[in-house]
């Protein structure tokens, strides 16, 4: 049975940046289940591509829409996914019609494509020898600002998306999180003829927001939370003795401290044989 789903990235501006392999699959395709029909049918159009069928997919209708997607796969057709810009599934449709197709045991194959993640990742500037994709953070309300606390003290540098009309609010709560020194780097409308890049700090990025007019899509870049300071002896000794207060043995104690201030369990350890007035411990012989 040939029917397959294929997961199809589309260019993220530049219409030319289609690749050959992936204006074949969309040329191949019986049906493409797409973000915006209109949208998709300027890109078909540009690389000289006549689909049989377009089927609207997006966040309303995505879970309706993958069972007559199987439906037809399993019939033998091919359908090839798209959103308007990037990689289905990676903050746009296209997650429930792949899971879709993974439990109806479908062949599925990816024509990789353009990424704002990773080209706005590679001329940021900053690390990116480990990175993490936090995509449109939540809009409001406590799960928001869990996020933005993980971001102060998270060490690889983030990636985001974000809106035109929510970027300067972004910008304020990420540099209330982080503080006005984090580097950032914002990037406008990627590949297109209006590409914009900013640098800088998060202060400065906050009043730089305030003098322009947002438009376009967003991607921010933003570095990485610096190592923490080494806990101070005395740290080290309230978080024991307040554990130990807790009704903890002096052993998890110990350990509790150690996960809370990032320390070794020894050094833990110790602080909390001192503080229950018992002996240090004694270091182990060597060997001779």
């Amino acid at each position: 049975m040939r029917g397959r789903l294929v997961v199809v990235g589309t260019p993220i501006g530049n219409l030319g940046d289609l690749s050959p392999r992936a204006a074949r699959a969309l040329a191949e395709a019986n049906v493409v289940a797409c973000e915006d029909t209109r949208h998709t049918k300027k890109l078909l159009t540009a690389a000289g591509i006549t689909v049989e069928r377009l089927v609207a997919v997006h966040q309303h209708n995505e879970e309706k829409a993958a069972d007559a997607l199987v439906a037809r796969m399993r019939e033998g057709a091919v359908v090839a996914i798209v959103t308007d810009a990037g990689m289905p599934a990676v903050s746009d449709p296209g997650e429930r019609i792949v899971r879709a197709a993974v439990d109806a045991g479908l062949r599925i194959e990816v024509v990789p494509g353009p990424s704002a993640v990773t080209a706005a990742l590679a001329l940021s500037g900053l690390d990116s020898t480990r990175f993490c994709f936090e995509g449109f953070l939540p809009r409001k309300g406590r799960e928001r600002g869990e996020r933005l606390e993980a971001l102060a003290t998270e060490p690889r540098t983030a990636v985001l998306y974000e809106a035109p009309h929510r970027l300067r609010q972004t910008l304020a709560d990420v540099g209330d999180a982080c503080g006005p020194d984090r580097r950032i780097v914002i990037a406008r409308e990627l590949t297109k003829m209006f590409e914009d890049v900013w640098r800088g700090a998060l202060g400065d990025a906050i009043a730089h927001a305030n003098d322009v007019e947002p438009r376009g899509e967003y991607t921010l870049v933003l570095e990485g939370a610096p190592p923490p300071e080494p806990a101070s002896d005395d740290a080290i000794a309230d978080a024991v003795t307040r554990h130990l207060a807790a009704g903890l043995t002096r052993k998890d104690a110990a350990a509790a401290a150690a996960a809370e201030l990032g320390v070794p369990k020894r050094v833990a350890y110790d602080a909390a044989n001192r503080a229950s007035g018992a002996p240090p411990r004694a270091d182990p012989p060597r060997s001779v």
